[in-house]
């Protein structure tokens, strides 16, 4: 029986994608951020590209012939259930980190 595709998600061309938009350009990366570190957790990398705060996903597992397979359903599921509270405070780290490294402190 095959799986429900994840709201937000379309199946073509053997792969799940999704377009998130974000605020601006620091949340977009904050976004991408905890969507590796799910990533990572899981062995299985989805494909990003980030076009100023707009984040394009493609998901298909790679060595199973570039096919929709049910890592990919649950990837999907994973990133649709991030927590917005997580990618706000990563966004506030990733604020903090460039404004040392734009504006450090004076001697």
């Amino acid at each position: 029986m095959p799986q429900a595709i994840p709201p937000g998600w379309t199946q073509a061309d053997n792969a799940l994608t999704r377009t998130i938009a974000r605020a601006d350009f620091v949340e977009a990366l904050a976004l991408v951020l905890e969507i590796g570190k799910l990533a990572e957790a899981a062995n299985h990398h989805p494909d990003i590209d980030i076009r100023y705060r707009t984040v394009h996903l493609s998901l298909s597992t790679h060595d199973a012939g570039h096919t929709v397979t049910a890592k990919d359903f649950a990837l999907a599921q994973e990133i649709n259930d991030l927590n917005e509270e997580a990618i706000r405070l990563t966004k506030d780290d990733l604020h903090r980190r460039f404004k040392a490294c734009f504006f450090p402190p004076s001697s």
